[in-house]
């Protein structure tokens, strides 16, 4: 080396700080890449993007060549830097071109390029798949021996390089990402993904229609009545039983019923004939489970039954639909949610109405683990059925029993959870000093 002129070694220290550059910079570009995005990309056909995910299903692999060529130009740098200083400035020079070598990596070949990677690490990955893809089939012996001495030694922590090669995603990491694309997504789609991803966390009994809410048609009435009940219903599907809502025998279909009633010929003979089987499925089912069998069974709507075969509600396509799109323009009834506001802030609301539809409306944080409504929630919680004036908190919330009957709460007064806590300010700041 000392037959080569000093000009052309600072031409060579300048290429190889260059080189650590492309090393940094591309090193922090494919590492940054978005998976997902690169997928999508690398599926439509990016020669860039299939080179790059190429290169990224073996990480160490392609670290152990990007380190490999990073330190081999930056060691080589350190030479070649000394040897200029000791021709300029002898010893002393050593000192000084270590001081100006370090920082000028650090500014030109670490810093500057490692933030340009991050800020535009498609630009920089795709071009850099090109050179490292036939590099590393060039050197591999070299990187396989490298990346054997290195993964043994992560073996001995007990940590595995092939555990690790696959994407995965879970669902709170999906949210998040879903959340984080509200800019590109329009937010009532944003809302829907969300509610999907809910789904498997909710059960048929968060949105049934409960029991003493069920419409049916009992077979054992005057035909009459039957008839009156036929004309008047507002739902098109609605069980039919014996005597009692358990001794269900099926499920019939008003629109053909009403064909019957336009030629003259409804009876109850006819509307035997065409009562279908009822669709049970058990309590404790899914939602997400059940939009797929009632796909799979090509229903509309199940009876749900406890352990012991009782019937506890009704559930239908259209409850879990609008758990995803949200409430349809519908004349149809729905199960109790009968909410009033009050002009002190607090609200009103009926016994039956589902903790679920109360959570979300109101954005409050009533618990939901138990029982499913608000009724079911204050005769857990005081296990008795209390007297009307009879106050209680849950979770911080004040309610009020307003009006009880037929065993079970009818209606509440409840403070929300900000009103609350002023009120108890306010109280405490009543108090004499002396008592503070």
């Amino acid at each position: 080396m000392n037959d080569i002129s000093t000009g052309i070694l600072v031409i060579i220290l300048i290429v190889l700080i260059l080189l650590s550059a492309f090393f940094s910079g591309s090193e922090t570009a494919l590492m940054t890449l978005n998976r997902y995005r690169l997928k999508h990309l690398s599926d439509e056909g990016h020669r860039g993007a299939k080179l790059a995910r190429r290169l990224l299903h073996r990480p160490d692999r392609l670290l152990g060549l990007i380190l490999l060529g990073n330190n081999f130009v930056n060691i080589l740098a350190s030479a070649i830097a000394t040897i200029i200083a000791l021709r300029l400035h002898g010893e002393a020079g050593i000192a000084i071109a270590t001081g100006l070598l370090t920082l000028t990596v650090l500014i030109f070949a670490e810093v500057t390029p490692k933030t340009l990677a991050a800020l535009k690490p498609e630009k920089v990955a795709f071009v850099a798949a090109y050179i490292y893809t036939p590099l590393l089939k060039l050197l591999y012996p070299l990187v396989w021996l490298v990346n054997m001495f290195a993964n043994r030694l992560l073996a001995l922590f007990g940590v595995h390089v092939a555990e690790g090669q696959k994407d995965k995603i879970s669902a709170d990491e999906f949210r998040a990402v879903v959340n984080e694309a509200n800019q590109f997504i329009p937010g009532e789609h944003t809302e829907m993904l969300l509610r999907i991803l809910d789904l498997e966390n909710s059960s048929v009994e968060d949105i049934m229609i409960p029991r003493n809410e069920i419409t049916g048609i009992d077979l054992t009435d005057d035909w009459s009545n039957i008839e009156r009940q036929i004309t008047n219903s507002q739902r098109t599907r609605v069980p039919v039983y014996h005597d009692s809502i358990d001794n269900t025998v099926g499920v019939l279909h008003l629109r053909k019923v009403l064909n019957l009633l336009a030629r003259g010929e409804l009876n109850l003979e006819n509307v035997n004939a065409l009562i279908r089987k009822a669709y049970f499925i058990p309590e404790g089912t899914s939602l997400t489970r059940q939009l797929l069998n009632f796909q799979k069974k090509k229903r509309r709507s199940a009876l749900v039954v406890d352990e012991y075969g009782s019937i506890q509600g009704l559930v239908t396509l259209e409850d879990i639909l609008e758990e995803i799109v949200g409430r349809f323009t519908t004349d149809a009834p729905t199960r109790n949610f009968d909410l009033y506001e009050q002009e002190d802030g607090s609200y009103l609301i009926d016994g039956g109405t589902h903790i679920r539809d109360i959570n979300r409306s109101l954005n409050w944080s009533l618990p939901q683990g138990g029982p499913k409504t608000l009724n079911g929630l204050i005769l857990e919680h005081m296990e008795i059925i209390p007297e009307p004036g009879t106050s209680l908190m849950i979770n911080n919330y004040s309610i009020e029993i307003m009006r009880t009957s037929n065993n079970a709460v009818q209606s509440v007064r409840i403070l929300p959870l900000q009103k609350t806590s002023e009120n108890e300010e306010n109280q405490n700041n009543d108090f004499p000093d002396d008592m503070l």
